[in-house]
């Protein structure tokens, strides 16, 4: 597609974009109210942890929280956007090589939060309160290599596009490449859905950043798909930031954090990804870096990980975490897309 084309595409599919994401905003606005009656009603309550996945018991999480815990908040309100996006892109903007990916990462990553969430609610309030690490991680893994080898075997792509060089074709390995960025995005994401508004805020300007590079490379389903998401980020953020209504839980995180990685590699901006999400990196890895920090030395480096429970621990409000973060996520976002024009990412 030459630059005049593209040009044309963008104009006369703009105004369909917004209404995209218009209705998923109201439709998600309107899914709202039947959600809180069935969670006020059943008591979706989030239970608060009160050890880390590595066993360690989380005091200064504990502290920072407890007046949190105290009222009752659901979870699980993550289903409204997977069911909204489901909705407008089935009803709307099915495309087998653009939507059908993202879609599918969305409902996966979103059955596997499901089933997390779900046996958080039946737990005592004790422990991790949820599946398991290991296990949520393999069934990731496994949803990232299906995801993966439709890549490769059914939509021909076998090639990582590298800024300022091109593309390199690395054959059937784009298949466990795959696997490793969508359960990296995923477990970043969730990691990072710590403090009201945050991860939301951050998802989305992440989408926001590639779905204007789908819309540049003139994939308008892809962008379209991209801004179905932010008006359904939209609709939830309105009740999440501080003091939050509901919490998205895993059922939200790792749906949202699935379809975006699937987003970044379907955009062919696989190495922006960590510059567009540059926060999601900070976060997962703030996390990691704790945890070698116990197992190997005994000690640790945060007073509570992830870095974003440190800034609590050290005086920092939660607003002022959350809205900091947004700046610094508005900046990475709107670097990556400047990468994008640059870097011979855009057709």
């Amino acid at each position: 597609m030459n630059t005049q084309s593209i040009i044309d595409a963008i104009t006369s599919n703009t105004t369909g974009l917004f209404f995209m994401s218009a209705g998923a905003f109201l439709l998600a606005m309107a899914l709202t109210p039947l959600y809180t009656h069935f969670a006020y009603r059943y008591k979706f309550w989030k239970k608060q942890r009160s050890v880390s996945t590595s066993g360690e018991v989380l005091e200064v999480f504990t502290k920072l929280h407890a007046a949190k815990f105290l009222r009752n908040i659901p979870t699980m309100a993550g289903v409204i956007g997977v069911v909204t996006i489901a909705v407008i892109t089935f009803a709307f903007n099915l495309d087998r090589s653009q939507t059908w990916l993202p879609l599918a990462a969305l409902l996966g990553g979103a059955v596997v939060g499901l089933i997390d969430d779900i046996i958080n609610l039946r737990s005592n309030g004790h422990g991790v309160a949820g599946l398991r690490s290991s296990i949520k991680f393999m069934m990731i893994v496994g949803i990232g290599t299906a995801l993966g080898w439709y890549f490769f075997a059914k939509i021909g792509i076998d090639a990582v596009h590298v800024p300022f060089a091109g593309s390199i074709a690395i054959g059937w390995l784009i298949i466990p490449l795959f696997a490793f960025v969508v359960t990296a995005t995923a477990n970043a994401v969730n990691i990072s859905d710590g403090l009201d508004g945050l991860a939301g805020g951050l998802l989305a300007m992440s989408f926001a950043a590639f779905g204007a590079i789908a819309l540049l490379q003139g994939q308008i389903m892809l962008a379209g798909f991209c801004f179905t998401a932010i008006g359904a980020l939209l609709s939830y953020l309105w009740f999440n930031i501080h003091p939050a209504r509901f919490f998205m839980g895993d059922v939200g995180s790792f749906a949202y954090g699935v379809a975006l990685g699937v987003v970044a590699i379907l955009t062919d901006s696989l190495l922006l990804l960590p510059v567009i999400g540059l926060l999601f990196v900070i976060e997962a890895g703030s996390s990691l870096i704790q945890i070698a920090a116990r197992r190997f030395f005994g000690r640790k480096i945060f007073l509570s990980a992830p870095i974003h429970h440190h800034l609590e621990a050290i005086g920092w409000p939660e607003t002022k975490v959350t809205m900091r973060f947004w700046l610094i996520g508005c900046v990475t976002a709107s670097l990556g897309v400047l990468l994008a024009l640059a870097g011979g990412h855009i057709l």
